[in-house]
């Protein structure tokens, strides 16, 4: 009886697949198409498939660890078996749990955007997209503290909706859309210079990080040997032909000045030419559904995430309380997130957002290249992996310094914050054992 009922509770490569997808297509690519078209133009496929690149390649190094270390803790276990127990191993799990409040934060805004533009078809332009920010915020801590079953609920749902409602576009999009004058904005002579293209895929790399949280899955995933590798790849393919996909109808049918006007809901004023009204609507809708599902499975992941890391003393104690029987780091979270959601723009959050995790998952592809022997990973694409990522964050530094540096400068002061307040609890810690 007890074998027969935990073959039923494991998760199959279908379910495995899903939890990829829906952590990827979650509120990521209706927050930063707009961001993206405006960076790279015409070029815009291209840079969604340089960044796609660089996440199946980390992928493989997930694969490869999540099979060699299958935990509920994901890249946080990964990284203690990298580094050990150390200021660095602790800065780097520091940093993870800022980049969750960090996609939190962009995909409030993104919530806040599309349903103030909701507001906007209607003629009444009274409703600031900051007070929507705020409720969703507060209403997905409430949901996150009520129960942690309806919030599985509501992630289930918003998968199935998004994913009808995003290839249906792409679909009804790709007809006709050769006969659209807009069509020749993705010729290589509307693309920018092949660097603005990457640093527009590195930019929008928040789209892609979803695929981590097969991770935190992994120890129920059945015949983890052969499901587990294929749940990373089969998920992160589909969601890079389906970005390239929705690139191209969005480009192809809505010119360049009118998709930056609608930067911050690109995706919504694309469905326009083909559908009218009900199009913008009916996207809208689907925009806020998901970005309202990411942010639910988000604070839950960040919160276990903190709870975790604080159980290894890189965080204080404090996150290890429970209040309401939730974690209190999910309160912490929430009011982080409100801080940065309520004032900091959306292309800032999203450059902090893909740096961090193009240095987390630069860091993951050199665990994998470390542990090579022992998890059996091919040394070329680990290394590779690393490189790129590494050099992704450059570039991406480079070029935001140049038009945006108020990204940059946030992000690298979360670096520094997160490893210097690492050395100083560390050294809290020593003295507070030296002392008993």
């Amino acid at each position: 009886m007890t074998d027969k009922k935990e073959e039923k509770e494991q998760i199959g490569l279908k379910d495995a697949v899903s939890i990829g997808i829906g952590g990827m297509v979650g509120g990521g690519i209706f927050a930063v198409l707009g961001l993206s078209v405006e960076l790279a133009k015409g070029g815009v496929p291209i840079s969604f498939l340089v960044a796609g690149c660089i996440a199946l390649m980390t992928a493989y190094s997930y694969a490869k660890l999540s099979v060699a270390y299958p935990d509920e803790g994901g890249t946080v276990r990964f990284i203690y078996e990298g580094f050990g127990y150390s200021v660095l191993s602790g800065g780097l799990n520091n940093m993870l749990w800022v980049s969750y409040i960090i996609m939190l934060s962009l995909y409030s805004s993104a919530f806040g955007a599309y349903a103030s533009g909701m507001f906007d078809i209607t003629g009444d332009h009274i409703v600031d997209k900051h007070i929507f920010i705020s409720a969703i915020i507060l209403f997905s801590t409430f949901i996150n503290y009520y129960s942690i079953k309806v919030v599985g609920e509501v992630e289930s749902f918003a998968v199935i909706i998004k994913l009808i409602i995003l290839l249906a576009f792409v679909a009804a999009g790709f007809w006709g859309i050769t006969e659209n004058p807009n069509f020749i904005q993705l010729s290589p002579e509307n693309w920018e210079s092949p660097v603005q293209l990457i640093a527009g895929g590195m930019v929008i790399f928040v789209a892609y990080e979803g695929f981590e949280l097969i991770a935190n899955s992994a120890p129920d995933i059945k015949h983890p040997m052969k499901n587990t590798p294929k749940a990373y790849y089969y998920s992160v393919i589909f969601v890079i032909l389906l970005y390239i996909a929705i690139a191209v109808v969005t480009v192809g049918s809505l010119d360049f000045a009118d998709i930056g006007k609608a930067q911050d809901y690109a995706l919504a004023e694309a469905a326009k030419p083909k559908f009218g009204q009900i199009g913008f609507t009916i996207i809208s809708i689907a925009a806020m559904i998901s970005t309202f599902s990411a942010i639910n499975a988000t604070l839950l992941g960040g919160s276990r995430t903190n709870y975790e890391v604080a159980l290894y003393h890189e965080l204080p104690e404090e996150f290890t309380k429970q209040l309401w029987g939730k974690p209190l780091g999910l309160l912490i979270i929430s009011i982080f997130t409100l801080v940065i959601a309520n004032t900091i723009d959306l292309e800032s959050i999203s450059t902090s957002g893909s740096a961090g995790f193009l240095v987390i998952f630069g860091i993951v592809n050199f665990i994998a290249f470390k542990k090579r022997k022992t998890i059996f990973a091919n040394k070329s694409i680990t290394i590779i992996g690393f490189i790129c990522c590494i050099l992704a964050f450059i570039i991406l530094t480079i070029q935001q310094i140049q038009e945006n540096a108020t990204g940059i400068i946030i992000a690298f002061s979360i670096f520094g914050t997160c490893f210097l307040g690492e050395w100083l609890y560390k050294k809290h810690l020593k003295k507070k054992i030296d002392h008993q």
